[in-house]
């Protein structure tokens, strides 16, 4: 096996254990992206002298005797977080050549553990979308396909993870943005309970929805990482306070007991029965280690879908007001007067999607409009979270799909926004009731992944870990990696 294809635990102990250095691993790892970028295209930025400053530093650390989990591994940064001296550009044009002054808290927390920046991952503009198509700069595609898509909008830290580019990749997740990716590339990904970990530096798509997570490729690995990011921060007014529990330590392998309910809505029309078949063989699996499973009904599901798509894009507009060509970032300098330099820098420096999503949020919070669109999605979205309280009053986790179908082909839902939105039906509700779930690959169609997600009431990351981890330990479908790469 070579290196950038070893789990975070598996490069620990070759490095607690002096069989490898931070400076062998990270040399490995650039390596991996020289060969393999040009087809992959999952960075923005590559920080390379960083990154060998950042391995030197970690092999003193070590070398004297100070070691967290995270020291010495090669990471990847959304680049929709924040991080100070490097750029930041949300994948848009009109933060191309923004650098912040600021670390995201999750930045900080990750720095203070000291893992090693590979560099910041290509995404959709702004976090606005389900391919990594919507990139100002260029596509991302899929390691395990080539034509096809990664997922997004954190297609580039999914694709990075799964080409072994990264051994872990922080991403952002607003309607599955984290969860999707992980699905389409193999890997795995957690989008944690809303207000888990810090939302300080991230720049904000729908405030009431973003949350950052961990892709990693093996369920461990994602214990390990929620460690370091999980926990109170005062600079963030949406922070749950209190203390964190070692997530690791509910990687017991032990779910014998543990009630699994299979929602029947997300089995429905417009599920690849490719995924429908390895999902339901995926659940055979936790029913033969112990679960209790059932079937159950969540009907408001259906309604999920519209409600984001209130929600998000009002949410977008009012967050991407501050945009105007004054403050920072992108703008114009040959307009006569001021509202001229606004629309004009908007104009040339958001892409179609993203003015498409801020004008359908305008219409929706625009006067004559509000209480029927905006409003009764917010009453809506009360429901449905209503809906998963009582359903975790009966089981411990739900177990869905992840996507409808595999990875699609690059281009083929470009002309239909409709059916791109759809993309992201089995993984907005979860945003919609602030719940935490994960996404681990169960299964393969014609070469490309399938992945199965794991829900939990709020605050139960415990919960879907364990069960997640009881699965990858039954199974191998985690430890493939994608081949035919360099």
């Amino acid at each position: 096996m070579e290196p950038f294809d070893l789990t975070i635990h598996e490069a620990r102990t070759l490095l607690d254990s002096r069989q490898l250095s931070a400076a062998e691993l990270t040399e490995a790892v650039l390596g991996r992206i020289a060969a393999v970028e040009p087809q992959v295209g999952a960075f923005v930025t590559v920080t390379e002298d960083i990154a060998r400053e950042a391995a030197a530093a970690a092999d003193s650390s070590m070398a004297g005797g100070v070691t967290t989990p995270l020291t010495g591994i090669p990471m990847q940064i959304k680049d929709v977080m924040s991080t100070r001296g490097i750029r930041t550009t949300c994948s848009s044009r009109i933060l191309e050549n923004f650098v912040p002054l600021y670390n995201a808290t999750v930045v900080e927390r990750l720095y203070e553990r000291g893992p090693v920046l590979m560099g910041k991952g290509n995404m959709d503009e702004f976090a606005m979308g389900s391919s990594t198509e919507n990139s100002a700069f260029h596509v991302t595609h899929n390691p395990w396909d080539l034509d096809r898509v990664p997922g997004g909008s954190s297609g580039g830290s999914a694709a990075a993870v799964a080409a072994g580019e990264a051994f872990f990749s922080l991403g952002s997740d607003t309607g599955g943005s984290i969860r999707q990716p992980a699905a389409l590339c193999g890997i795995t990904g957690l989008k944690p309970t809303y207000g888990l970990v810090s939302r300080f530096g991230l720049v904000a798509f729908a405030s009431s929805l973003d949350q950052i997570g961990p892709l990693t490729k093996d369920v461990e690995d994602c214990a390990t990482v929620l460690n370091a990011i999980a926990g109170h921060d005062p600079r963030d007014s949406t922070s749950i306070p209190g203390g964190r529990p070692d997530y690791t330590a509910a990687l017991t392998g032990d779910i014998r007991g543990m009630r699994l309910g299979i929602p029947r809505e997300y089995f429905g029309d417009g599920i690849d029965p490719a995924v429908d078949a390895a999902v339901h063989q995926a659940i055979g699996v936790l029913r033969d280690a112990g679960a209790v499973v059932e079937e159950c009904s969540l009907p408001l599901t259906s309604y999920a879908l519209a409600v984001y798509y209130i929600i998000a894009p009002s949410e977008c507009s009012t967050n991407l007001a501050r945009y105007d060509g004054v403050k920072y970032g992108y703008s114009v300098d040959d307009a006569s007067t001021a509202w001229e330099t606004q629309e004009r820098t908007r104009s040339s420096g958001f892409g179609a999607e993203v003015k498409r999503r801020i004008m359908l949020g305008t219409y929706a919070l625009s006067a004559g409009y509000y209480d029927a669109y905006y409003l009764k999605a917010l009453k809506v979205r009360t429901l449905i979270r209503r809906e998963f309280e009582d359903a975790f009053q009966r089981f411990d986790a739900l177990v869905t799909p992840t996507t409808p179908t595999p990875a699609f082909r690059i281009g083929e839902k470009t002309d239909d926004p409709v059916s791109m939105y759809k993309s992201d039906v089995l993984t907005i509700p979860v945003n919609i009731a602030g719940i935490p779930c994960i996404s681990v690959p169960c299964g393969f169609s014609e070469g490309l992944p399938i992945g199965m997600q794991v829900m939990g009431p709020a605050l139960g990351e415990e919960a879907i870990l364990r069960i997640a981890h009881a699965y990858q330990k039954a199974t191998d479908l985690h430890t493939r990696r994608p081949e035919g790469l360099g």
